[in-house]
C-alpha cells in the first residue's frame, strides 16, 4: 500500500506542476482578461500532501484528499461581465451569444433563426453584474423586451445562456433544473423540403429513414408547387411576384406584398384541381414513406380558413400527423372552427411568446397539439411550463426548432424534462457540418438513429463550441467572432412598465 501511495505521490507532483506551470501562463498571457486572471490567482491549487497521510487507511487517505476538490463554481458569487456573439450561417443566418462571468464560466444562448443578434444585445446592460444563477428574476426583467416570433429572440437567447450557466455553476444538467426528466432520449421529427422530382424526393426520403433512422417526418404542401398549372389557383396573378412565385417569406419591407398579408386578406382559393394536385403530391410521399411512420405538413401559403378546411378535408385519407399554422396563431376562433372541422389533429404556436398567449388557444381547445418554438416562447423554463400548462387540459406539445445546436440542445433539455412532449424538429438534417458546429462535453453523439441523446451528466446545455468549424461557417456580412461589445454596456433607459 505504501508503495502505492508514493508512486501516487510522485505522479501527483508531477501532475500539479504541469498544472501550475499552464494556469501560470495563462496569468501571464497579456491577453487574459482582468477577471480570468484574478479568478486563477484566486483558485490556485495547492499540493495534495500524501506524504503526511502514510499511516492512513486508504479510505481516510481518499476522503482527506478530495474533501477540497471545486466540483463547481462558487455560485452565490457568480456575476455577469459581459455578453459577445457571432452570427453562424445557419438558416442564412443565425446568432449565438455567450454571456460570461467573473468566475471564468460562461453560457451559450442562441437568438432565433433570422432574427437580429441585437434583440440580444440590447438586453447585456440589463443583466450586467448580476447573478446568472437567479435565472427566473432575469427574466422578469427582461421579457418586457420580447414579443412575437424572432422579436422574442433577444430574451429567449439570454434565457438559454442563463440556464447553460446555472447548470454549469452547480454541476448539473439543465433538465435537473426544470425538475428531472422524462426520457433519456428524445425523438426528432425531420424536416424534408420539396424535391424537384419524385427521383429526389424518395431520395431525401430514404437518407433520413433509412440512413439516419428517423421515425417522423415533416414536408410541405404549398400551394407553390402548383405554379404554372392552369385553373388551379383563383387569384394567384394579382400576388405573384416578379417571378411569378407566391413568396411566403417576400420583400419585409413591402407591408403589401403577399408573404405579408394575413391569410383571411389573399382571397386566393384552391379550385377542385388544384385539390387533387396537392393530394398527389401527398399520395406520392405516402406511398414512399408508409404508413408506419406520420407525416406531419406545414407551409400551405396564404389562403383563408374556408380553403384551409377543403384543403384539409382532401387530405383526411392520409392520415396526417398534424396541419401546421393553417391561419394566424392570433385567431383563437377560427382554428377551433378548422380543428372542429377536421379529424386530423392541428397544430400553431412557434411564433408564440410566453405562456400567456397559449392560454386561450388551450382553454378553447382550438389546436390538438400546441408547437411551440423554445427561441421565441421564452425559453427553457417558459415553454416547460407551457407544456405543463397543455398537459393539464389534454393537450401535446411538440417543439418546433431551426437553429444552431445550441438552441437544438436546449430544446432537447426542455423535452426531456417534460411529459406530454410528443417529438422535435430538426431541419438541418441536409447540413454536413451542422453537428460538428459544437462538441459534447461527454464525449456522446448529439443524434443517434432518429433521436436526440439527453446528456444524462453533462453540466449546462452539456455542449462546448467547436471553434475551428464554426468559423468557417459565419456569416459573410458579419465575420465578428466574439468580439468586445462594449457599446452595449450602458443602460439608458427606466425600464419599469407601472408607475
Amino acid at each position: 500500500m505504501k508503495s502505492t501511495l508514493k508512486s501516487l505521490i510522485s505522479r501527483n507532483k508531477e501532475e500539479e506542476r504541469a498544472y501550475a506551470a499552464s494556469r501560470q501562463a495563462e496569468i501571464n498571457n497579456p491577453e487574459t482578461s482582468t477577471n480570468r486572471r484574478n479568478f486563477l490567482k484566486k483558485t490556485a491549487l495547492g499540493g495534495i500532501a500524501l506524504g503526511g497521510l502514510m499511516n492512513l487507511t486508504i479510505e481516510d487517505t481518499i476522503a482527506h484528499t478530495t474533501q477540497n476538490v471545486k466540483r463547481s463554481s462558487n455560485p452565490s458569487d457568480l456575476k455577469i461581465t459581459d455578453m459577445r456573439y457571432c452570427l453562424t450561417n445557419v438558416m442564412g443566418g443565425t446568432a449565438i451569444i455567450r454571456i460570461d462571468t467573473n468566475q471564468g464560466i460562461y453560457g451559450l444562448g442562441e437568438v432565433r433563426d433570422a432574427a437580429d443578434a441585437r434583440y440580444a444585445l440590447m438586453l447585456k446592460s440589463r443583466i450586467l453584474g448580476r447573478n446568472p444563477c437567479n435565472v427566473e428574476m432575469i427574466f422578469k426583467i427582461i421579457k418586457q423586451f420580447g414579443g412575437p416570433a424572432r422579436q422574442a429572440g433577444g430574451v429567449c437567447a439570454v434565457e438559454m445562456a442563463l440556464w447553460d450557466l446555472c447548470g454549469k455553476a452547480y454541476g448539473v444538467p439543465a433538465w435537473q433544473l426544470l425538475g428531472g426528466r422524462y426520457r433519456d432520449k428524445v425523438r426528432l421529427y425531420a424536416d424534408t423540403p420539396e424535391a424537384a422530382s419524385p427521383a429526389e424526393q424518395q431520395k431525401l426520403i430514404n437518407y433520413r429513414i433509412k440512413d439516419q433512422g428517423y421515425t417522423w417526418l415533416k414536408m410541405d404542401i404549398s400551394i407553390s408547387e402548383l405554379k404554372g398549372k392552369a385553373g388551379t389557383v383563383v387569384n394567384s396573378k394579382f400576388w405573384e411576384n416578379d417571378k411569378g412565385d407566391l413568396a411566403q417569406w417576400g420583400d419585409q419591407r413591402n407591408m403589401m406584398s403577399y408573404g405579408n398579408t394575413a391569410h383571411p386578406f389573399t382571397q386566393i382559393q384552391i379550385t377542385d384541381k388544384g385539390l387533387e394536385e396537392l393530394s398527389q403530391i401527398v399520395e406520392s410521399i405516402r406511398n414512399m414513406v408508409g404508413y408506419d411512420l406520420p407525416i406531419s405538413t406545414d407551409h400551405y401559403g396564404h389562403f383563408d380558413l374556408n380553403n384551409s378546411i377543403r384543403l384539409g378535408k382532401a387530405m383526411e385519407k392520409y392520415r396526417l400527423a398534424w396541419f401546421e399554422d393553417m391561419v394566424p396563431w392570433t385567431y383563437t376562433e377560427q382554428w377551433k372552427t378548422i380543428s372542429d372541422a377536421l379529424e386530423t389533429p392541428t397544430t400553431t404556436g412557434e411564433d408564440i411568446y410566453l405562456l400567456k398567449d397559449f392560454k386561450p388557444l388551450i382553454h378553447a381547445r382550438a389546436v390538438d397539439i400546441i408547437h411551440p418554438d423554445l427561441a421565441s416562447s421564452g425559453g427553457l423554463l417558459e415553454t416547460k411550463r407551457i407544456g405543463d400548462y397543455a398537459e393539464e387540459y389534454g393537450v401535446a406539445m411538440a417543439m418546433h426548432q431551426a437553429g444552431t445546436p445550441v438552441s437544438f440542445m436546449a430544446s432537447v433539455h426542455c423535452a426531456a424534462a417534460t411529459q406530454n412532449f410528443l417529438a422535435l424538429e430538426h431541419h438541418s438534417v441536409d447540413i454536413p457540418w451542422w453537428e460538428d458546429l459544437v462538441k459534447t462535453t461527454d464525449g456522446k453523439k448529439m443524434i443517434e438513429k432518429g433521436f436526440a441523446i439527453v446528456p444524462l451528466n453533462s453540466p449546462g446545455l452539456g455542449i462546448e463550441l467547436n471553434e475551428d468549424v464554426l468559423k468557417q461557417h459565419l456569416k459573410s456580412t458579419d465575420k465578428t467572432y466574439f468580439a468586445p461589445t462594449n457599446e452595449w454596456n450602458e443602460q439608458r433607459s427606466h425600464d419599469r412598465i407601472y408607475s
